[in-house]
């Protein structure tokens, strides 16, 4: 279970769209970042975590989207559960391979 958030998703998104607007206007990232973590009482560095992230998704930078990112949380999750599956199965083979055998041991 994930940890739970500090600030809630519409926060985040508002913060961004800010940053965003800021940067528009002045040009210059860092003190955009700066201005509006100050203005909203969110942590800097978590807002500059947040404006990564929403470039990534957008195009702007490289990296994995957080849809991407999602996608592949949900794979690795199957691939385990698969795996347990595929020993339990195994197992169980073994075990009946040698009940139904008819030699004698």
């Amino acid at each position: 279970m994930p940890a739970p958030r500090k600030y809630p998703q519409e926060v985040r998104e508002r913060a961004v769209r800010m940053v965003f607007e800021v940067r528009e206007q002045t040009g210059h990232a860092p003190s955009a970042i700066a201005r509006v973590a100050q203005q909203l009482g969110v942590h800097r560095e978590a807002l500059r975590g947040w404006v990564r992230q929403a470039e990534v998704d957008e195009g702007q930078r490289p990296g994995t989207s957080t849809a991407d990112a999602q996608r592949i949380a949900e794979l690795e999750r199957e691939v385990r559960e698969l795996r347990r599956v595929n020993e339990i199965l195994k197992s169980a083979a073994a075990f009946f391979a040698r009940e139904l055998d008819p030699r004698p041991p």
